[in-house]
């Protein structure tokens, strides 16, 4: 059942101090970070949703500084995971040791014990190190030695992926693509934005001795997530919404035949979920209280091109999954 569909009053002074956090954290973020607009909206989605994010690029497009950037800004506990074929799970969520003096197992909790999670390199892992993740991602704990261990609020995850370097990994399974809110791939910078890079690794901006305090607190992050669970959704948007992951699923009664017979899996209910959450905290963003079409549209490509699965005759024939995708978008009546 699609919750927080009626009307929600939220007060000025609620939205204003949304709009004080939002604002705090792009200057954050942008201090940092040079370009990547939309890296940081949705990295400021994910945050505000309690969702996870894959990213796919190339090494070297800011990937770890932004993920560190975010979690400066909130004073966020900040874990780095480099994922290797060798990586065991319980290098993730944590194991016991025998402590000798004492005669007892002690439990010494994971890396994934923290705010801001970054996976760098996921599909480097092998398939029961990314399992050890489902847990995590889905059920905000982790499982040792019987007993569960609650991580902390909030809670995000940031995996990345080389999609040009394939040797040595491991293909992500479809359940647990599922589980990331939004998929973002990355472009390389422009000429002046690479050279306003250069320019600030001269200056020092990434140097440890210029790092800042916090922007804002964890609290006030907190307080933003509970304001976005009430930003107001129209019946009407719920539905595009549906119509949307249902035509994905039934792409051959609504698409050309040729971009339809290319859709061997459309997205599962899970993406409905993701849109509805998504769409509340892009309007936020956006200085808003209630979700429009456009919020949706925009979020169209990072929340199905991970969960609409093309056949190997997209590849043949060169066809990308957002042409797919922007099929969709056609195809279902914008409220």
């Amino acid at each position: 059942m699609l919750q927080n569909t009626a009307t929600v009053s939220i007060e000025a002074n609620e939205m204003a101090r949304a709009r004080q956090l939002v604002a705090a954290i792009s200057r954050r973020f942008e201090a940092k970070v040079v370009g990547q607009a939309r890296l940081r909206e949705t990295l400021l989605i994910a945050l505000l949703t309690g969702g996870h994010v894959l990213l796919e690029s190339v090494p070297g497009l800011a990937k770890t500084t932004a993920a560190q950037a975010v979690a400066e800004s909130v004073s966020a506990d900040f874990r780095r995971i480099q994922c290797t074929p060798d990586l065991l799970p319980s290098d993730i969520a944590g194991t016991q040791i025998y402590d000798a003096a004492k005669g007892t197992f002690i439990t010494q909790l994971g890396p994934v014990h923290a705010n801001v999670v970054l996976l760098d390199e996921i599909n480097r892992s092998s398939a029961k190190t990314q399992s050890a993740m489902l847990e995590a991602m889905q059920e905000r704990q982790t499982s040792i030695g019987g007993q569960t261990h609650p991580l902390p609020a909030p809670f995000l995850v940031l995996a990345t992926q080389n999609p040009i370097e394939q040797e040595g990994t491991y293909r992500l399974p479809e359940a647990q693509m599922d589980r990331f809110m939004l998929k973002d791939v990355l472009d390389y910078p422009d000429p002046a934005e690479e050279a306003e890079i250069i320019r600030r690794i001269d200056a020092g901006v990434y140097s440890p001795a210029q790092q800042l305090p916090a922007a804002v607190s964890l609290d006030a992050v907190l307080e933003a997530q509970e304001l976005v669970r009430r930003i107001y959704i129209d019946p009407a948007i719920v539905r595009y919404i549906v119509g949307i992951a249902y035509v994905t699923r039934n792409a051959a009664q609504y698409l050309d035949p040729r971009l339809a017979s290319l859709v061997e899996f459309g997205a599962s209910p899970r993406a409905s979920i993701a849109f509805s959450q998504a769409a509340r905290a892009l309007a936020l963003l956006n200085g808003r209280d209630h979700v429009i079409p456009e919020d949706v549209k925009n979020l169209a490509h990072r929340i199905l091109r991970h969960r609409v699965v093309l056949g190997f005759d997209a590849v043949v024939e060169n066809v990308r999954v957002e042409t797919v995708i922007d099929a969709v978008l056609a195809s279902v009546q914008t409220p």
